[in-house]
């Protein structure tokens, strides 16, 4: 599954062409609010945590394993996560916890960027520790069907677009700059679903 073959004019290995498919799977089922998105992401997390250990993003392979765990809880949020136990619907965060989100990410990016300076041979520890921190926290936010995860995965997925054509995962980076589009159509979709949750509980 690591022997490279070549696709449109540059090279990839077959196993990063599946953590391809399935990643773009998952985020197009995120977009339409399907559950079974969460399996699709499982499976992803599990083959990109292999291609990121060939590349030496340890932070982005060991956020793969967090995935597969937080995955879990959020297929369970998504299906079991709202009032009365019943699925989650789309809302905003408040001030409060969009302040909450800003100061975990910045947290994160220096606990895992200095990790990974002191303790492992990555040569882009500071951008992997940020990117990897701000992942978490979109996924977070992803599992609660907040709003603002798209905005994240924005900034995190644009960033990210960079980072692997400098690791010369040109498959993952075309995967990437898929992701900022797609995470401008799942913010559009989101917004028009959580203004109807929003019409829905007003009192009548």
């Amino acid at each position: 599954m690591n022997d490279v073959i070549p696709l449109f004019g540059f090279t990839t290995t077959p196993l990063e062409l599946v953590s391809f498919l399935l990643a773009a799977t998952t985020v197009i089922l995120d977009i339409r609010q399907v559950h079974w998105a969460w399996l699709f992401a499982i499976l992803s997390s599990a083959t990109y945590a292999v291609v990121f250990f060939g590349a030496r993003l340890y932070g982005d392979m060991a956020l793969q394993f967090v995935f597969i765990v937080v995955s879990a809880w959020g297929w369970h949020q998504w299906l079991r996560g709202g009032a009365e136990h019943r699925g989650l619907r789309v809302t905003r965060l408040g001030s409060g916890g969009i302040a909450l989100a800003m100061a975990s990410w910045l947290l994160g990016f220096l606990l895992i960027a200095l990790f990974l300076r002191a303790f492992t041979d990555t040569d882009v520890p500071w951008i992997d520790g940020f990117l990897t921190s701000g992942s978490l926290v979109g996924q977070l936010l992803l599992s609660r069907k907040k709003l603002e995860n798209w905005h994240v995965w924005i900034v995190v997925d644009l960033l990210y677009v960079g980072l692997y054509l400098y690791k010369n995962l040109m498959l993952t980076a075309i995967l990437y700059g898929l992701f900022v589009l797609l995470a401008l159509v799942g913010l559009r979709a989101w917004r028009d679903a959580a203004a109807t949750g929003e019409r829905e509980a007003l009192p009548a």
